[in-house]
């Protein structure tokens, strides 16, 4: 079983993997964030380098996807292919930050590896608002991000609102996190497990 966990920078869309992870004992696939050679070039420069960070995405996706289809294991997914290609790389496009020569290039690869996969059994959509967004963003303290406008997130928020509008990849659950605390708030916690579990019950 593949679940994946969707959402806008600052969601808690990895902090959330690992803790369904650890009480379903799902192995976790998460985004390549640390080791990815162009973020930090990526945020002061974003326009140079928006084509080759969103490549490097796109192909780690890809490989993890494949990774996931041949482990055969039951896996939770932190980010999916679909919001790098639905909502990031045309961001960047409309943003005049990539070309329109590299996003047609991004987009023609794009389709062709969504020609050989399907959506995930089970869909998490973490929406949040612009100011709980910075709070989180701020409080994990990561240097690259500091450079991030408000202008930026609320446009990558209201593609990720149409997006999910839209979604058809399978089953879809939504959790408001603006007053959730699943890290220091057990019932918090239990209330995302248990609405996970009725949504599971109902794949099986």
């Amino acid at each position: 079983m593949h679940v994946a966990v969707a959402g806008n920078i600052g969601s808690g869309k990895t902090t959330l993997t690992g803790l369904l992870a650890k009480h379903y004992k799902w192995k976790p696939h998460y985004e390549e964030v640390e080791d990815n050679p162009y973020l930090d070039d990526f945020y002061n420069q974003m326009e140079r380098w928006s084509f080759n960070l969103q490549i490097y995405f796109l192909n780690s996706r890809f490989r993890q996807i494949l990774s996931i289809r041949e482990s055969g294991k039951n896996v939770i997914q932190d980010r999916t292919i679909y919001e790098d290609a639905f909502i990031f790389a045309p961001n960047l496009h409309a943003m005049g930050l990539m070309t329109n020569r590299d996003f047609e290039n991004y987009s023609s690869l794009f389709n062709l590896m969504e020609s050989v996969t399907k959506g995930p059994d089970l869909l998490i959509y973490l929406r949040s608002s612009i100011p709980n967004l910075v709070k989180q963003i701020h409080k994990r303290g990561r240097e690259y991000e500091n450079s991030i406008s408000i202008d930026y997130l609320s446009r990558l928020n209201e593609r990720y609102e149409a997006w999910i509008h839209h979604y058809d990849k399978g089953p879809l659950l939504i959790i408001d996190v603006d007053h959730l605390d699943f890290v220091d708030n057990q019932e918090d916690l239990g209330e995302v497990i248990n609405r996970i579990d009725a949504e599971l019950h109902g794949l099986f």
